[in-house]
């Protein structure tokens, strides 16, 4: 069967077309390649975010391929989508820490307002930090920062912040007001005629003694 002339030259356009988007094809491949090269060297401590971003410009990749075979795209209208889908997912890889972080900080800001003050030395007061060097009271419901989550205090009313001391024995406590051990000089001048008028005396002595030992305990 003898083919007709113009039928060759048409089939021979066909294939030079076909090897043209082969072509195109193969060039779209290579430059994928690179640029995946590229990013894989540059990203090689964030597995997860590469997997992310191979995905994105794997979906970028597939529609330029069918564009490009189906639908009779340019091999360079292509390779631009390529490109585009290359610098949107690398540019979300590239931000999405950034906006985390930030996201982070004004968690935190909010968290730090939203604290209430402590009435009377508070931690707070109209945005003073306040010692509690010598104590203070809290008055009404308060939370506070503390290891490990977050602290409340005066939910059941009043409650009072005291420092603590170390006493002479080691031990860490509260130090009472007037608790220190202080020795009490009790004179007394006597005047007897004799020693038989002075132990007639010894039980009006040994009370009046008494009653000036618990006055001096009781001004202490």
């Amino acid at each position: 069967m003898a083919l007709d002339p113009d039928d060759v030259e048409a089939l021979d356009t066909q294939i030079e077309a076909l090897e043209s988007t082969l072509n195109g094809a193969g060039s779209l491949v290579a430059v994928f390649g690179g640029e995946l090269q590229k990013m894989q060297l540059n990203m090689a401590n964030t597995s997860a975010s590469v997997g992310t971003l191979s995905s994105s410009i794997g979906g970028g990749l597939r529609r330029a391929f069918d564009g490009l075979v189906f639908d009779g795209l340019k091999a360079s209208d292509a390779l631009q989508l390529v490109a585009q889908s290359i610098v949107n997912a690398t540019y979300s890889a590239a931000i999405k820490p950034v906006t985390g972080q930030v996201s982070d900080m004004i968690a935190s800001g909010i968290a730090g307002v939203g604290a209430a003050a402590f009435a009377n030395g508070a931690s707070f007061s109209q945005g003073r930090v306040m010692p509690f060097a010598k104590g203070g009271v809290v008055t009404s419901p308060t939370t506070f920062p503390m290891r490990g989550g977050t602290g409340l205090m005066g939910e059941a009313g009043p409650e009072a912040i005291m420092p603590l001391t170390r006493g002479a024995d080691g031990k860490l406590g509260v130090k009472a007001d007037g608790s220190s051990s202080r020795s009490v000089q009790v004179v007394m001048n006597i005047s007897t005629p004799d020693a038989e008028g002075f132990r007639k005396s010894q039980t009006q002595i040994a009370a009046q003694v008494g009653r000036m030992l618990g006055r001096g305990q009781r001004n202490r």
